[in-house]
């Protein structure tokens, strides 16, 4: 699998406690303009009242300076047709900050933010009319922060701890910038794909998975609601209800060396995070688990691993054409 170079400590520990294309076109495209390009203002969103954990918040001017800072936020602008003059780069891409399944899709690069310790003084230099803080923590004092800024979308209800899902995260950014029927048209596109998956890959349904992550704090697991966990049910697979027991609230638990045949499923999954990939397949420990021995496991990493755990909407239908196939030959024994 294509890898990339190893993410900040941070942002990897992030990926462990935290929880594709189908660019909707702007009004003002020309023939002569690439499909994928996207504008950098929102559609006139008039009145339009967005509803978050610290209450309805009122967008009556057409949004023209948009600073994205929750993990995706980003991407499902971008995939909304808009572009932030500024991005959290979460995943650490680089450049643009976005995933390959994005590549180009900004006409004008965006200046790259913080994420988790923001530099509100850089953010508002930006003078935006807009922050889109829909997936991230939830954390009042932040919201309080950036709300004397601009207008914020933070979380919804529920969604602290980076918990709100990618319909959530679609409908409000969609409702935000005035783009409520591209939105719609681009949860509909993931629920055909994963729906086209289901059908091609029959198999999955009722399979058990356990998707595990393995960093230099050890081990641990996956629980619904997260992302990858959700990634993989949609396909039709159920996580393992054992993992599913000791959930107790979370949506990742660590995983004791002693305790690693909890990992045991029809197929298992891991994701190496922080650590090279080689500290998994040649830990003793993983090698007995008996999925792994009997070779229906399967490492994830690379750009497949971001797009796995991104969980934003154009990451997703990237996702959906491209791990099915690795999942089906891991579930049957690697042939």
């Amino acid at each position: 699998m294509k890898k990339r170079s190893n993410l900040p400590r941070l942002l990897c520990f992030l990926m462990v406690i935290i929880a594709a294309i189908g660019l909707v076109g702007c009004g003002s495209k020309t023939k002569e303009e690439p499909e994928n390009k996207s504008d950098n203002t929102a559609d006139t969103a008039a009145s339009a009242a967005v509803e978050t954990k610290f209450g309805n918040i009122e967008i009556t001017d057409k949004p023209k300076r948009i600073v994205a800072l929750g993990w995706g936020d980003a991407e499902t602008a971008l995939a909304l047709g808009v572009e932030p003059v500024g991005a959290s780069d979460w995943l650490a891409y680089g450049g643009e900050g976005v995933g390959p399944w994005l590549e180009g899709a900004y006409q004008t690069a965006p200046t790259i933010l913080g994420t988790m310790e923001l530099d509100y003084e850089q953010i508002a230099a930006l003078e935006p009319d807009l922050i889109l803080d829909v997936r991230s923590s939830g954390d009042q004092e932040r919201y309080n922060r950036l709300a004397e800024i601009a207008p914020t979308i933070g979380v919804p209800e529920g969604g602290d701890s980076y918990l709100t899902s990618y319909q959530q995260q679609v409908q409000m950014i969609a409702k935000a910038i005035g783009k409520e029927a591209e939105g719609e048209q681009l949860l509909q596109d993931i629920d055909a794909a994963f729906e086209k998956a289901r059908t091609d890959y029959p198999q999955f349904a009722g399979k058990t998975v356990a998707v595990g992550a393995y960093t230099s704090e050890g081990w641990g697991a996956y629980v619904n609601g997260d992302a990858r966990v959700d990634f993989m049910t949609e396909l039709g697979f159920t996580n393992k209800e054992e993992i599913e027991k000791q959930a107790n609230g979370a949506f990742y638990i660590k995983v004791a060396d002693e305790q690693l045949e909890l990992l045991d499923a029809d197929l298992t999954v891991v994701l190496p995070i922080w650590v090279e990939t080689k500290e998994v397949t040649g830990n003793v420990l993983y090698q007995k688990i008996p999925s792994v021995a009997d070779g229906r496991s399967l490492i994830i990493e690379g750009d497949y691993a971001n797009a796995f755990s991104s969980g934003t909407a154009p990451s997703l239908l990237w996702a959906i054409e491209q791990l099915p196939t690795m999942l089906d030959k891991a579930l049957k024994g690697g042939e």
